[in-house]
């Protein structure tokens, strides 16, 4: 099978395109034939060995992982000893966090991954690309009591996390603001934000207005510079820089207004089940910037890393 290979650490011209075996499942195991992946800021900061701490846990000298992608949709090809919830056939979604091996034209999860079959409707890039955005925007949310009543501001909102806390605040019944700049300030609008703010023209933090909840999506900003717009008893939502992780204790047991940064990130078929229902009743739709073929993986990942997209960036296989 082809597959993109990663094994050194460096810049996008490290990966490169090969022939390797094709996997064989084990016990309670899917063979996924890959239609649709993306290249997301996890597959980007695995590749470069950042930040350099990490590469405890990624490998010290080169990737442990050698094949990235975390995000997939395809069908299921074959399956292993003990599968009772899927067959051959079945078309599914999810995310293979953790273990990656996306970036390839098959894959093996075990069943209890997180994996659901795709939603009615929906094509294989859409359904590849919406898993780790929400799910990484529903572990900051969740705890923030985000609902009916409550404000919200979106910093980042036009990224993969941010499209996905914006339509989820939506769902959940907030009054959501998104902060985008100018070219994405109508799809963010289209996606149920209240207000939009255009950065490049406002700095909400000096425009007097105040939120219950402000989330960074995109690891931009920082809780000393937004306590000033947190309402009293306020929440700043964090998804980045491991200073949150100690302002999150200290804040805990300090002060009115709260650090939250849920870490380490949990992956769970109950989540993609649930996303599979919002989007099989219209609640929430797949924000693609632009789709690449597998073997263009180089120049996809240099357009994800100017931290300019809109939403997702997909890779199509086969």
């Amino acid at each position: 099978m082809k597959a993109v290979i990663c094994d050194r650490y460096g810049p996008p011209d490290v990966l490169w395109l090969r022939d390797i075996a094709r996997p064989v499942p084990g016990p309670g195991q899917v063979r996924i034939e890959i239609h649709a992946t993306t290249v997301n800021r996890s597959d980007c900061a695995y590749r470069q060995g950042t930040p350099p701490y990490a590469r405890l846990f990624t490998g010290l000298f080169r990737p442990r992982r050698r094949i990235l992608g975390t995000e997939l949709a395809g069908v299921v090809e074959a399956v292993g000893p003990a599968v009772t919830e899927y067959k051959v056939g079945d078309q599914v979604f999810g995310i293979n966090a953790w273990r990656f091996g996306a970036h390839a034209q098959f894959v093996c999860m075990p069943e209890s991954a997180p994996l659901a079959p795709m939603p009615a409707g929906l094509s294989f890039p859409e359904a590849a690309a919406v898993c780790d955005g929400v799910i990484l925007a529903l572990m900051c949310l969740r705890p923030a009591d985000v609902r009916k009543g409550r404000s919200i501001l979106v910093y980042g909102a036009s990224g993969s996390i941010g499209t996905a806390a914006v339509q989820l605040s939506r769902y959940f019944g907030a009054d959501v603001t998104a902060v985008c700049n100018t070219k994405n300030l109508e799809t963010v609008r289209s996606l149920g934000a209240d207000q939009v703010i255009d950065y490049t023209r406002e700095d909400f933090t000096g425009n007097g207005q105040t939120y219950d909840v402000i989330f960074d999506a995109v690891g931009k900003h920082s809780f000393r510079r937004c306590q000033g717009s947190l309402n009293r008893g306020g929440i700043y939502l964090a998804t980045d820089q491991l200073q949150n992780l100690v302002l999150a204790l200290w804040t805990s047991r300090v002060g009115d207004k709260k650090v939250v940064f849920p870490i380490p990130p949990r992956y769970t078929k109950q989540d993609v089940l649930f996303l599979r229902q919002l989007i099989e009743a219209g609640q929430y739709r797949a924000v693609i910037d632009r789709c690449y073929p597998l073997d263009e993986v180089v120049e996809a990942t240099r357009y994800v890393e100017t931290e300019q997209k809109t939403g997702n960036v997909v890779l199509t296989v086969g």
